[in-house]
């Protein structure tokens, strides 16, 4: 497909750059919402915090180009599902106060 740009208007260049863009987001979208697919909600992941330790905690929720996940101390972070890994190991309850792994306990403030 071949486009003359030089014949294209002012106002015919800015419609095609709004359509470029427009299928350029539903791309992305589509690569969020793939990746977002490989996990599911009350699955342990981990991802690797920029310049920091590792996070590793339960995926809540899915958001529209993220994901929510609450760690083991009860912070809660949005990450894209592109830097989510599988985490490699599973906190068991243990203990007479063990709470099922289907329940979250959050921090009381």
């Amino acid at each position: 497909m071949k486009i003359d740009l030089d014949r294209l208007t002012e106002s015919e260049l800015i419609d095609l750059n709004h359509r470029i863009v427009a299928r350029l987001q539903m791309f992305a979208q589509l690569r969020a919402h793939t990746s977002m697919l490989e996990f599911k909600v009350g699955q342990r992941v981990s991802v690797q915090a920029e310049h920091g330790p590792r996070i590793t905690g339960i995926l809540v929720r899915y958001n529209k180009k993220t994901v929510s996940l609450v760690t083991d101390d009860g912070h809660r972070w949005n990450v894209s599902p592109a830097l989510l890994q599988r985490a490699a190991a599973t906190v068991k309850p243990s203990g007479p106060n063990a709470q099922s792994q289907n329940v979250l306990a959050f921090r009381k403030e």
